[in-house]
């Protein structure tokens, strides 16, 4: 779905805003080559004569005529997990607003994750969360319950208020998400993968480490392409200033965008490569784009769990 679809141009109701890519999302995947996916929402399942009657949704009966038992947590049949990189980086585009249409890394992560967890609800699927930059911000075990979700709900709409101005190591902070998750779950990872000092083998070996107890790993790969990837800035010099580090360097961007998409190419198809090699599902993410790719990729898995 892309984002222009959502009438309103303000953030405001996280939770309305997660409905509505997810609603968009589905009308477009009934049209799609991909209809044969089962997406069954509903939270009712039919009565099977020798159950115990004491879940019955009775006055759904009076309605349809049809008996349904409500679905409860311990229901639930699969477990995901949402890691977000909240680091300096992932504020980029910096951005005195964010809007529908005008979202940093971080701002389209928290969108994305949100409609991930809409889809989640209406699949009766548990959900957690943790986030970290430079020290692991917050933590919540996988549950179904609408509490939890509204919980977590409120700390992803944080971010859009949060700083960023920290620094992170990825994968000092996956080894101890791994540590925490014991049963086997499907991990949805949110990062641009940039790092300040230390190299993307000991990344790929945190990653390995989400992998122990069967888990499955999506890495959403997010990024601006206009900048980030194309360096579509203006013909004059600039001076580029690094979001964690403070390093500077003056560029005349006309002068080093090929030489630059390139080696950002080539790094990406590194990071594919890697990705395969290690069995972690890659999703490049464009913020620029709609959440498609997002959704798309939790229905793939799930038919795969």
């Amino acid at each position: 779905m892309k984002i222009s679809q959502v009438k309103s141009s303000e953030i405001k109701n996280l939770d309305v805003l997660a409905k509505q890519v997810v609603e968009g999302f589905i009308t477009g995947l009934h049209k799609s080559p991909f209809h044969g996916f089962s997406v069954e929402f509903s939270e009712h399942k039919l009565y099977n004569k020798g159950e115990s009657t004491r879940h019955i949704d009775w006055k759904l009966f009076a309605k349809t005529e049809k008996l349904y038992t409500k679905k409860y947590e311990e229901e639930t049949n699969l477990r995901c997990h949402i890691i977000i990189d909240n680091s300096a980086s992932m504020h980029y585009p910096i951005l005195q607003k964010q809007t529908l249409n005008n979202l940093n890394k971080v701002g389209f992560s928290v969108i994305a994750a949100a409609s991930l967890m809409e889809i989640l609800k209406r699949q009766r699927d548990a959900v957690g969360l943790s986030i970290y930059s430079d020290n692991y911000e917050y933590y919540a075990p996988e549950k179904g319950s609408e509490r939890h979700r509204n919980m977590l709900l409120h700390q992803l709409e944080q971010l859009f208020k949060s700083p960023g101005n920290k620094t992170t190591e990825t994968y000092q902070f996956l080894h101890e998400i791994a540590e925490k998750i014991h049963r086997r779950s499907l991990i949805f990872l949110f990062t641009d993968m940039f790092q300040t000092s230390t190299s993307n083998k000991e990344l790929f070996e945190a990653l390995r480490h989400l992998k122990y107890n069967k888990h499955e790993v999506v890495l959403f790969h997010t990024f601006d392409s206009k900048t980030e990837f194309n360096l579509a800035f203006s013909s004059t010099p600039k001076k580029f200033v690094d979001v964690e580090t403070k390093q500077e360097i003056n560029v005349f961007s006309e002068n080093s965008k090929e030489a630059y998409v390139l080696q950002v190419q080539d790094y990406f198809n590194k990071l594919k490569n890697n990705c395969l090699q290690y069995k972690i599902d890659y999703v490049p993410l464009d913020i620029t784009k709609g959440y498609t790719d997002v959704l798309l990729a939790y229905l793939l898995q799930r038919k795969k769990f």
